[in-house]
Formats: structure tokens, C-alpha cells, sequence
């Protein structure tokens, strides 16, 4: 699909896209690309996109487009041609023009796992202007349906089902595994945290990913299926409350500190 030639023809159309600012010490303090940084800053902005509420025009908004093969090539090219340069090939938000944004491009492969059909339409089709980021508004340039395809694209990509160049899955995971690995390991080394605690996010979080990939939402935000996952899996004895809530404090440490966008 000639990818690499697409990308580096449309670079800097897509950084104008972005609205790519000046780089500053403070907006390139990102950990190897992983999208955490150092330092506070950001955390109220992430809080506020993850408890928005989605506008009444998208809130029953549901994909009628299989993941089928011909829908994740169709994505592939899409996001190739729109995505790439803010969110990298791998999903999680690893492009070359990253590091100029304030805030870094999201995590689309990790984070569209844990978000409804609606949610992901309204945030891509309006853009950044409901949360205050830099991503452009695709209502204008892509369809519905082009949408959908973008949507199951970068889910395959966080499922490890599809990977970036047509590779094998599994990439946007392992990315995800080492963005976890060192955030938590950032957050013992500066005292938020003890091993113990990040040793029970990571279950938590492994258990969380499973459910819903197992029961994929269909409509709302992240925070939504949250709740919703944990109160199933403190029902099913697959986690214990006393973990969900020390996955919740460490959580918020986390966001607050500026270490998880």
C-alpha cells in the first residue's frame, strides 16, 4: 500500500493538521515516545476528556461496519493517510510530529479498547475542539463509514489481531506492556507509589483488558466501562474490591503526578 511514500508525502499536510507547536523541554518530556511524561501538568486535561459527556447527536451512535478484512484494510490506508504522523504506526501515540503536541496524541490503540462506538465517533469526528487538543475534526473529511473503518483498524491494533506495516499482531501490545513497565517503575522510583501497588494495577489491569475485550462496549466513555467491568469482576470473585480501589488510588496518583495521559 506504499505506506512509507504516503506518510512522507502528506508530512507536512499532516503536521499543519495537527497544529504541531513549537516543541518546549516540558512538552517533550515524553518517555520514549510511550505517551507519559515527567512532571505534572497535564492530568486535569485527561480527567476532563475522560468524564466528558458525549453530545446527544453521537450518544446511541453504533458501528454497522464488520471488522472483516476488506473494513481493517480500508482502515489500514485510512489511517495511514490521517493518523500516522500524531499517532504512530504502532497506535499509541509514537508519530513524528508527537512531541511538539501539547497534549500528546492518545493511545488510540490502548484507549479504543476501553471506549464505546459513540464515544470514538464523536471524538473523532469533532476532534480536539470539545477537550481543547490539537486533533483536527474529520466530520468534513472522512464518512461515517470511513470512521468505522479507522475504529476497527486501531482496535485490531490494540487486540494484537493487525500490526503496523502488515506484520504480525501483537506490536501495539507490546508497546502497551512497555509503557505500563515504565511508568510504574517511574512512579516507585519517585515514591507515588509502592511495588506493591504497581504490582496490583498490573493484575488489575490485565484483568480489566481481558473483560472487555471479551464484552467490547458498544456506546460511552472510557470511564463508563470502567465502573461497569469492575463491579462484573468483583461480582465474578475475579478481583476483590480492596484491589479495584488500589487500582483507583494508583490511578489517580498516576494522573495527577503527570506520569499517565
Amino acid at each position: 500500500m506504499q505506506k512509507l511514500l504516503i506518510c512522507t508525502v502528506l508530512l507536512s499536510l499532516l503536521l499543519a493538521g495537527c497544529q504541531q507547536q513549537a516543541a518546549t523541554p516540558e512538552a517533550t518530556q515524553r518517555s520514549a515516545g510511550m505517551g507519559m511524561r515527567q512532571g505534572a501538568g497535564m492530568s486535569s486535561g485527561m480527567r476532563d476528556r475522560h468524564h466528558a459527556s458525549i453530545p446527544e447527536e453521537y450518544a446511541s451512535a453504533a458501528s454497522n461496519i464488520q471488522p472483516d478484512q476488506a473494513s481493517l484494510q480500508r482502515g489500514e490506508e485510512l489511517f495511514a493517510l490521517h493518523c500516522v504522523t500524531c499517532h504512530g504506526e504502532d497506535g499509541m501515540g509514537t508519530g513524528p510530529a508527537a512531541p511538539g503536541l501539547n497534549p500528546a496524541p492518545a493511545p488510540i490503540a490502548r484507549t479504543s479498547q476501553m471506549m464505546g462506538d459513540s464515544y470514538l465517533l464523536w471524538r473523532i469526528s469533532e476532534g480536539g475542539v470539545p477537550c481543547e487538543t490539537q486533533m483536527p475534526a474529520w466530520k468534513d473529511t472522512l464518512s461515517q463509514d470511513d470512521i468505522w473503518d479507522v475504529v476497527n483498524y486501531v482496535r485490531a491494533l490494540g487486540a494484537g489481531t493487525v500490526a503496523a506495516g502488515g506484520g504480525m499482531g501483537g506490536q501495539a501490545a507490546e508497546a502497551q506492556a512497555a509503557q505500563h513497565a515504565e511508568m510504574l517503575a517511574n512512579g516507585i522510583e519517585q515514591g507515588i507509589i509502592t511495588q506493591a501497588e504497581a504490582d496490583t494495577f498490573e493484575l488489575v489491569h490485565t484483568a480489566l483488558e481481558d473483560y472487555l475485550a471479551e464484552n467490547p462496549p458498544a456506546t460511552g466513555g472510557m470511564d463508563d466501562h470502567r465502573d461497569t467491568a469492575f463491579s462484573a469482576l468483583v461480582a465474578a470473585g475475579t478481583l476483590t474490591q480492596e484491589q479495584v480501589d488500589t487500582f483507583n488510588a494508583v490511578h489517580d496518583r498516576l494522573v495527577e503526578s503527570g506520569l499517565m495521559e
